[in-house]
């Protein structure tokens, strides 16, 4: 019986796909792309397991085993670039995730067609300037001696700090820029989830006297939640992956304490140093650590709230 239903099923799963093959078929392009690009390379993941060297190729080169873990662990960058790492990860979190929900709110709340798109664009705008063009401007605005701020500064007789030689302001000269450029950006998703409620259900609470924040609380925020859910597993499940152009081109030597983190440091031991293996193997280590963390707060999230994102 259990094998007749089994054979229906797969039955039914077949009699599906064929129903729908237009559908696979438009699919097919990309599944082959992803899986050319995403998928196939894979394989070159066996490096972090063997003493590799360009001139054996990966599958001539000898097997190391967990050798360039091991050394990864014990070397003296181990826990300052996974401290580092977590301290730019957990900052953009906790400063970034929550922001572009209270703009999508404030952008909801406004009746103003004009000023609203004015609004809008003017936020998204930072977004498309390019992390070098960005980094540039970063550097110049907070430059002690000639820059805008430093100029400013002058003009009443306050001498403007070296921000970017400081170690400790290094971590929030990165969020809170970040904030700058994709804040905008980060809430259409938000605005448009917003969008999509139904009409009815504002009207109904402006019947019964509901003031605009009383609709917020009880009406924009609950129906936000489940997309909110779903955007937190997936920033969840990149807190190991800081941004490394951003963080490599506002690094020097002076804010190298709380710039190095674990992206810069696998770009500097296998593209500056040419350790291939070493770099690979942290690279593994640190993509490890993202699965764990995303298949862990997804299950939390599906026994709390029913909101996963299978």
């Amino acid at each position: 019986m259990r094998k007749k239903n089994a054979v229906s099923k797969k039955g039914n799963i077949w009699h599906r796909v064929y129903s729908d093959r237009a559908l696979y078929l438009l699919l097919l392009p990309s599944f082959i792309i992803m899986f050319i690009f995403t998928y196939l390379p894979m394989y070159g993941v066996v490096i972090a397991f063997k003493d590799f060297t360009p001139a054996k190729g990966i599958m001539g080169s000898s097997w190391a085993g967990l050798k360039y873990f091991k050394q990864y662990f014990n070397s003296f960058q181990f826990w300052p670039t996974i401290k580092n790492t977590l301290i730019l990860s957990i900052y953009s979190i906790v400063v970034t995730f929550p922001l572009p929900i209270v703009l999508a709110l404030i952008c909801n709340q406004m009746r103003t067609g004009k000023f609203k798109k004015i609004f809008q664009v003017s936020t998204y705008l930072p977004h498309f300037i390019s992390t070098v063009v960005m980094c540039g401007m970063i550097i110049l605005f907070l430059s002690p001696s000639s820059g805008v701020i430093a100029k400013l500064l002058s003009l009443i007789g306050i001498q403007m700090p070296n921000v970017m030689g400081s170690a400790g302001a290094f971590p929030s000269v990165y969020v809170w820029t970040e904030v700058w450029q994709h804040l905008g950006w980060d809430s259409i998703l938000y605005i448009a989830a917003l969008a999509a409620i139904d009409p009815s259900l504002y009207e109904a609470a402006t019947m019964d006297g509901a003031s605009k924040w009383q609709k917020m609380l009880k009406i924009d925020i609950p129906l936000l939640m489940p997309t909110a859910t779903v955007m937190f597993i997936l920033r969840m499940g990149s807190v190991m992956n800081v941004g490394f152009e951003k963080v490599y081109l506002l690094q020097n030597n002076l804010n190298t304490a709380s710039s190095e983190i674990i992206s810069t440091y696998v770009y500097k031991m296998g593209l500056v140093s040419s350790q291939y293996s070493l770099s690979s193997a942290i690279g593994l280590f640190n993509n490890l650590i993202n699965l764990v963390l995303l298949v862990t707060v997804n299950y939390i999230s599906k026994k709390m709230s029913d909101t996963s994102l299978v």
